[in-house]
């Protein structure tokens, strides 16, 4: 493919990702299913961060699918739960524990946190609000990882109604759409290389 490791993990692949400006001007990277499964299988650690948003698609049968076929692939996955993602304390546990998503893997923010700086990839699945620097709460700090990727519907601000400036950060990507398709293709991708 000839592509460092580094390139990777900033996302530039072909001429996949895209970019979009908001009414200020500030403009974010999109990407699609392909890179992002590129970034994914080429990484040595991966932060899952699931949200209301994974909730809402019932997307976690799925990422929990592509984080086995990640692991076969020798890729460490770990899940960062916030204590107040989804409608109640829990209920990321409660999803991922359904999946059957092995307990141990699931990591709490204070936990994963100090990590995420050798972090190579985190995908965030509808998790605004619990990632957004300026949501005046402890966050999980996926900024520090190499790459982000973050799937979302679009561009509207979650429960809190404050715009995320991560979204506009160079190591940032967004694939949008509703997270259980989105995370299925990434799948059918990460199957295909």
């Amino acid at each position: 493919m000839n592509r460092s490791i580094a390139n990777i993990f900033r996302g530039g692949f072909g001429g996949g990702g895209t970019a979009a400006a908001d009414s200020e001007g500030k403009s974010v990277r999109s990407t699609d299913p392909a890179d992002v499964a590129i970034q994914l299988a080429y990484a040595s650690r991966v932060a899952v961060v699931p949200g209301y948003g994974l909730a809402v698609a019932q997307a976690q049968h799925t990422v929990r699918d592509l984080a086995k076929e990640l692991e076969k692939r020798g890729v460490e996955v770990n899940y960062a739960i916030h204590p107040v993602a989804g409608r109640m304390p829990g209920h990321m546990n409660v999803l991922l524990a359904e999946a059957d998503v092995p307990y141990e893997k699931l990591r709490e923010m204070d936990d994963i946190n100090p990590e995420l700086a050798q972090t190579d990839v985190s995908l965030v699945i509808g998790a605004n609000d619990t990632v957004n620097p300026e949501a005046g709460m402890p966050i999980i700090e996926v900024g520090s990882s190499g790459s982000v990727i973050i799937l979302k519907r679009s561009m509207n601000t979650g429960f809190a109604g404050i715009d995320n400036p991560l979204f506009y950060e160079e190591n940032t990507a967004l694939l949008f759409g509703d997270a259980k398709e989105s995370v299925q293709k990434v799948l059918k991708e990460v199957e295909n290389l």
